[in-house]
């Protein structure tokens, strides 16, 4: 699948000049899963197509799901307000295959054990799906991406005839869990993703949502049946690895434990300043609090005002205010004396229970957070103790 979080994409140039033609007893149709790149977000998580081979028609096509098109109308804000809308893309299998065997990716191909009715179903499904009239779909990040459609075809178009067993498989991870282990190279991506989605993706998987990845697309159709004739048979006819994974990860030099335990010891050092000096630094409350109001803003907008729905209920919000926002004004305008004090006890309560119950919360927040959390906390304290000081 390739996903990206807030930045999911697979740009390809692609054409539909492809004509259909009764497949001949030598077509194949397979299952491709391209392994993940562990040094870029967007194709982290790997990706699935089809792919259709006929040597007697001389066809060997590719039908990859995860395309979209920049000039669709009002692309950027239905992307922002989460209407992502993708393709289905045909386009010869080379061309596909290229990118991921340059870019040292490993690609396996699932050759389908199917009748000649079956495959053609199948194919003439694709084809259908890929005409420009039908090709568009609405992208999901769990639930309707590249990965989920291989899935989808398979069990619509083969019906009763597929048989599904998830014995292999216990199911006992979340969304997130999954996607913060084909992120752990990336903890950058890794912690915007946990930042913007909220509790919707914490809850445990069903076995068929974990097909949401590509490597799980390869483990379930390794382990589907498929009934020919009237005995059923394993739906994978032979496996082939068409390329061995060599790429090589390269991790960030900057990790946001190093960044955020040094944000921490900054705002210790200042607030252990000010608070010799009875003052708050305004300066630096008025830029620190400003960035985390505009974060609790942008998180409080994803959850109302667009169709992310992974983006609903987010914790995230209990220490990324937005009312922050509105307690810098009355930092740089000096007014409200009367409702600060109140307002940095709330918060600062309200930071420390988040703090102190962390593990127990029924989202689960990125541990690289919790510096910020008790640097939120420190100045919160700080800003009350000093107000109530300077009152009394």
């Amino acid at each position: 699948m390739q996903r990206y979080f807030i930045l999911i994409i697979l740009l390809s140039h692609f054409s539909f000049g492809f004509t259909q033609t009764p497949l001949s007893e030598e077509a194949e149709i397979s299952v491709i899963t391209c392994g993940p790149d562990p040094n870029e977000v967007y194709s982290a998580f790997g990706h699935s197509a089809f792919r259709v081979r006929d040597p007697a028609q001389g066809i060997d096509y590719a039908f990859n799901y995860g395309v979209f098109n920049f000039d669709q109308p009002n692309f950027y804000l239905n992307f922002a307000r989460g209407r992502n809308y993708y393709m289905l893309a045909v386009y010869h299998y080379e061309d596909f295959e290229w990118p991921y065997i340059r870019d040292q990716r490993y690609v396996h191909e699932q050759v389908l054990q199917l009748t000649s009715s079956q495959k053609e179903k199948i194919f003439s499904f694709l084809m259908w799906n890929a005409q420009p009239e039908n090709r568009t779909y609405r992208y999901d990040y769990y639930h309707n991406n590249c990965a989920t459609k291989i899935r989808d075809v398979l069990v619509e178009q083969l019906g009763s005839d597929l048989s599904m067993d998830s014995s292999f498989l216990q199911a006992e991870h979340s969304f997130r869990q999954k996607t913060d282990e084909y992120l752990h190279t990336l903890p950058w991506g890794d912690l915007g993703i946990d930042i913007c989605l909220g509790l919707p993706i914490d809850r445990t998987m069903y076995a068929n949502e974990y097909m949401f990845l590509p490597d799980y697309i390869e483990s379930f159709v390794g382990n589907m049946s498929v009934k020919t004739d009237s005995t059923f048979v394993p739906l994978v006819k032979e496996l082939r690895i068409k390329n061995e994974a060599s790429v090589t990860a390269w991790y960030s030099l900057v990790h946001p434990w190093v960044a955020f335990m040094l944000l921490l010891i900054i705002i210790t050092g200042i607030s252990i300043h000010d608070w010799r000096r009875k003052k708050p630094s305004r300066w630096f409350d008025g830029i620190l609090f400003s960035i985390v109001g505009l974060i609790g803003l942008l998180l409080l907008a994803l959850w109302l005002f667009t169709d992310h729905h992974d983006a609903a209920r987010n914790f995230n919000l209990l220490w990324a205010f937005p009312l922050h926002l509105v307690a810098v004004g009355f930092l740089i305008t000096g007014r409200g004396n009367r409702i600060l004090p109140t307002y940095f006890l709330v918060c600062s309560t309200l930071l420390g229970l988040t703090l102190l119950f962390w593990w127990a919360l029924p989202q689960e927040l990125n541990v690289f957070l919790i510096p910020v959390v008790a640097g939120l906390w420190v100045r919160c304290l700080l800003n009350w103790k000093v107000s109530t000081m300077t009152q009394s």
